[in-house]
């Protein structure tokens, strides 16, 4: 199985949008993975059919006995996170709040406070016409995304073990949901633009993939927009050795096929040929392995 993920430093170089594309140009039998929990938008691209979704249950938040708690706020006094309010002559947890750190289960007299597990976001299967497709969605406001993707990765090993390739749709930024995501792939993908925040985040996700040990390629989206920029991170890319997929212009099919709701190579533009070549380049290496 070789596991491969499209990864980017920000927000907006148009990373689903690539993702959807390779999965709809990559010949193999593969699954597929929105990493994204907090802004899963891979499927909008796909025409997804929903098949079921799973309760995701992160770390312990703390719960207070109604019938034992003898409302002294020694809890509340103990909360750092200020995840505890009084609620009448008692007191209640505020569960976005709640950081599963146990301070209120020790410090309580009566033992009014447990720990014990909690929904924090869904897991949802999907069929799409080029594979099936899991993602996630996280309840607002909490935490565990990273545990989130992780249990997403499970689950596609579990669902299709004998598939030859998993491709994931990566969060943005280099936070914990990323390092789930690139923990223990072959290849990442990163997406870039020719801006001086995506010049400056790319080169921090450079040396996070480069610590995890994950095989590097890149794909520079709009990069006719500043052509200066992109000679920057060419130069970038080739002193960390890392082989350059190619370029994508800039190309308003990319927009009208996002609002229709389909893979941008569906539909023929400077985009659509510029990402067939750069599935092509990753084929080939694919073959290597």
């Amino acid at each position: 199985m070789i596991q491969v993920a499209v990864v980017s430093g920000k927000g907006g170089t148009g990373k689903t949008i690539l993702t959807a594309s390779l999965a709809t140009l990559l010949s193999q039998d593969k699954v597929l993975i929105d990493a994204d929990v907090d802004a899963a938008n891979l499927a909008l691209l796909l025409s997804p059919t929903d098949r079921k979704t799973l309760e995701f249950k992160g770390m312990d938040g703390a719960v207070i006995d109604t019938e034992s708690c003898i409302g002294c706020g020694i809890c509340a006094e103990a909360c750092v996170y200020d995840a505890i309010r009084k609620a009448g002559d008692i007191y209640e947890i505020v569960p976005y709040r709640c950081e599963g750190c146990g301070s209120c289960t020790i410090v309580c007299p009566e033992d009014a406070v447990s720990m014990a597990s909690r929904i924090t976001g869904m897991i949802h299967y999907a069929d799409t016409p080029l594979g099936p497709l899991l993602y996630g969605s996280l309840t607002p406001g909490s935490g565990n995304s990273g545990l989130l993707v992780h249990r997403l990765r499970q689950e596609a090993g579990l669902l299709r073990p004998d598939v030859p390739l998993v491709l994931i749709d990566g969060p943005p930024g280099i936070g914990c949901p990323l390092i789930s995501t690139i923990t223990g792939i072959q290849i990442a993908i990163l997406v870039t633009e020719p801006s001086k925040s995506a010049q400056s985040d790319l080169q921090r996700l450079i040396t996070l993939c480069r610590s995890f040990r994950v095989r590097m390629f890149l794909v520079i989206n709009r990069s006719d927009v500043n052509q200066n920029i992109t000679e920057d991170i060419l130069r970038l890319a080739a002193e960390n050795e890392i082989m350059v997929l190619g370029t994508i212009p800039f190309d308003r099919t990319v927009l009208n096929a996002t609002r229709q709701g389909v893979p941008v190579v569906r539909m023929s533009g400077a985009a659509s040929e510029a990402i067939h070549q750069i599935t092509q380049n990753l084929s080939k290496e694919l073959d290597q392995l």
